[in-house]
């Protein structure tokens, strides 16, 4: 059996039994899931807050920012709390206090440590009892937590509405007055909050953990880390290691991969362009003006961590808040990046063929005005989302989900769907006379159509969960989408992309390409589809589901080296032969990406990946400071060098601006750098120092937030942020410049 036909028959497996068990246990999720009661009454039988309240009221958080504004279950934003963790830690000091005022006449810090003692015992038999009772679909809890809720209701309606004496904590905290503007809405907001802080800390039937796995730390409750969390942390370190182990042995083993000698020109000055192929320049337009974009947003964002309430003085909160400028700014990387891979494989598919079928190019320029309409449409749906001018229903389809990196309403969703399937026929159809033909390209082109199907197909599962679907649920979906779709498929869209572009310069043999492109495939989707329910350990998943993705996590960082391996073998090639210097840049970048592929999603994701770990870290600044330095370090840098391969092809015997190409590169990579060492990590050691000490509740604390020294750090990331916007500007610069001054080359 040839060699290529054992990695295809191992790939199916692995893609078979990975799906079946990330299926398995997703209907395992959607029966262990926190249970949403028909009604929470009191040991009076007073009804508090019914399962309609609970469900509008999480509507109303998601309409506000969600995810985007604080976080729930560790999942959002940063510089608000985690509501989770802070109603948690409020509701257990006003019982303490309850308790020791009834039983000492005093406050609970004023009492022993004996004392202290006692009580932590009576209230974690109280918040830690499970009530939920299924026959009659109710969940009973004391009157001291009724006394609880009740305060904690008029803290949180003070805090979302207009309560002068939140002034500062609402400024802390980058929350507008009135983000919430009537009573009715903010009881069923907290109803949500209610609910979601109970599954945190009632413990599963027949168990001792809670439904989160006893998230958030809070000694306080007794949410402690349990023995699965301490023995899954080690398996997944072993297996990383073992992992490392069989990745040098297979380098060793194997050897350098056989050389082609450089041809003497450019083999791409041979291809012949076709009208379609132009077209995607003005795409590239798009990336680089969506690039200044999220960069400005981001620039406000960050600033609301120092002045939460406006901009140098200005009250921009008032017209554009904090959980708007976020959700541009994330959503922006995604479709920015996006674009740029999906206008690589617009050039690549016709390429091939050197021939565009019918209605080509009208097919690319209606896809290109189809994510015009969606990129500007969803974030004038978001801003009306969250200014509160749409309604609940209104605000799912065309306003905020609430949901990071999923954020546009399902309208939207749908909308881009299509799209996505628009260009997966643009990729089809020109390949599929070259697939007839059985040339030695057949396997790496049928991987590329693979990856291309997964990227349109994969998208859907944003559109698996309601309105009203259990947050449990809603988790478990959206990470098919942030994790399988953004970190998983487009990932190996971009190695077989790399592949195939460095086979077409000359530089790998067809059939070493391909063996690569499977191996590097199969080792990634072994531990990546699997890997995703390293996202999910807390989000009231059954324990089984941190096993998985504890273990399968760890093998995720094993085909990147091989990226990376690649990258260097043909930066050694580049070195030969004069006509590849024209191709300097675009591999610096696929440098680039090995780089951060070992530091961002490396080292900075494996740090936060063990369940022990991420136990203490989840939504502190190192989730961040592995976001910024894996999605554009790695995806972003991606993105441009693909860009400027298809634009070097475009524009064949143009000279390059290389100086300032030079500044793009570095400016962009010392500023990820700095942005990434100066501030994030700092900030996020010192949280997750506080988390292990006193709690999560403190670690996400406007105290702590806004101590001077961390102040200082996040001031520090300006520094980074400056040169790192350097490079997005000449980025954009050198684009306009070429596209703009020169003319495509013509067919040779």
């Amino acid at each position: 059996m040839k060699k290529e036909k054992k990695l295809w028959l191992l790939f199916a497996a692995v893609m078979i039994s990975s799906f079946s068990v990330l299926g398995y246990y997703g209907f395992e999720i959607y029966q262990q899931s926190p249970p949403i009661p028909e009604s929470i009454i009191s040991t009076k039988g007073d009804i508090i807050f019914t399962e309609s309240e609970i469900k509008d009221g999480q509507n109303i958080w998601q309409s506000i920012g969600g995810q985007e504004l604080g976080s729930v279950w560790g999942h959002g934003a940063y510089v608000a709390p985690d509501w989770t963790a802070d109603w948690l830690h409020r509701e257990a000091t006003y019982i303490l206090n309850i308790y020791a005022q009834d039983d000492f006449g005093k406050n609970y810090d004023a009492v022993t440590e004996e004392q202290q003692a006692a009580l932590k015992v009576r209230l974690q038999n109280d918040l830690r009892t499970n009530t939920f009772n299924k026959s009659v679909n109710t969940i009973t809890i004391s009157e001291n937590r009724v006394e609880a809720i009740n305060y904690l209701s008029d803290y949180y309606k003070g805090l979302f509405t207009n309560d002068p004496k939140f002034d500062k904590l609402r400024a802390d905290y980058a929350i507008p007055i009135n983000t919430i503007k009537d009573e009715a809405k903010m009881h069923k907001m907290n109803a949500f909050f209610f609910w979601a802080t109970w599954a945190t800390v009632t413990e599963r039937p027949n168990s001792h953990v809670s439904y989160t796995h006893n998230w958030p730390a809070d000694d306080l409750v007794g949410n402690e880390p349990t023995m699965d969390l301490m023995v899954w942390s080690g398996v997944s370190i072993i297996l990383l290691i073992l992992c490392i182990g069989i990745l040098v042995f297979y380098h060793v083993k194997s050897g350098e991969d056989e050389s082609l000698p450089p041809p003497a020109k450019d083999p791409l000055l041979k291809q012949g362009m076709t009208p379609s192929m132009h077209l995607v320049k003005k795409y590239f337009w798009v990336v680089t003006l969506l690039m200044v974009l999220q960069m400005l947003l981001g620039i406000v964002t960050a600033h609301y961590g120092v002045e939460g309430d406006g901009f140098y003085g200005f009250a921009l909160d008032k017209i554009l808040p904090y959980s708007v400028t976020r959700t541009w700014h994330t959503q922006l990387a995604i479709f920015w990046i996006a674009t740029a891979w999906l206008a690589t494989g617009l050039y690549i598919a016709p390429a091939v063929s050197g021939k565009d079928p019918k209605f080509q190019k009208f097919g690319v320029n209606f896809l290109f005005i189809a994510l015009l309409i969606i990129v500007l449409g969803s974030m004038a749906g978001q801003w009306l989302g969250v200014m509160q001018k749409l309604n609940l229903v209104n605000n799912f389809w065309f306003g905020h989900q609430g949901y990071e990196y999923v954020d546009l309403g399902r309208f939207w969703q749908i909308f881009l769907l299509i799209g996505l399937f628009l260009w997966l026929a643009l990729m089809v159809r020109p390949l599929l006379p070259v697939l007839k033909s059985k040339t030695e390209e057949k396997n790496l082109i049928i991987m590329f159509l693979v990856s291309c199907s997964a990227i349109a197909l994969f998208y859907a599962s944003g559109l698996m969960w309601g309105r009203h679907t259990n947050l449990a649920m809603a988790e478990y979906w959206r990470w098919w989408v942030v994790h399988l779709w953004v970190e998983g498929f487009f990932e190996v869209f971009a190695t077989v992309v790399i592949a195939f572009l460095f086979v077409r310069l000359g530089l790998l043999k067809t059939k070493t390409a391909t063996l690569n492109v499977l191996l590097a495939t199969i080792i990634f989707m072994s531990g990546g589809i699997l890997g995703t329910f390293h996202h999910l350990y807390f989000s009231g998943t059954p324990k089984a589901v941190m096993a998985l993705g504890a273990t399968f996590s760890a093998l995720e960082v094993v085909p990147l080296t091989l990226i990376g391996y690649e990258a260097y073998h043909n930066y050694k090639l580049s070195k030969v032969t004069k006509w590849l210097e024209d191709y300097k840049w675009p591999i610096y970048f696929m440098i680039a990406v090995a780089f951060w592929n070992f530091l961002g999603a490396g080292i900075f994701g494996f740090i936060i990946n063990p369940p022990i770990a991420l136990y203490y870290v989840q939504g502190l600044n190192t989730t961040p400071l592995h976001g910024h330095t894996a999605l554009f370090g790695v995806y972003g840098m991606l993105g441009i060098g693909l860009m400027l391969f298809v634009l070097r092809s475009l524009y064949r015997n143009v000279n390059w601006n290389n100086k300032l190409l030079k500044i793009t590169f570095w400016s962009l990579n010392l500023g990820l750098l700095g942005m990434a060492l100066l501030s994030l990590l700092p900030m996020g050691i010192w949280q997750a120092v506080e988390s292990i000490e006193h709690g999560m509740w403190y670690a996400r604390s406007s105290e702590l937030m806004q101590d001077p020294t961390m102040i200082t750090l996040k001031w520090l990331r300006t520094i980074g942020d400056v040169i790192f916007a350097v490079g997005i500007v000449t980025t954009c610069w050198f684009v306009f410049d070429l596209t703009l001054k020169n003319k495509i080359t013509k067919n040779n």
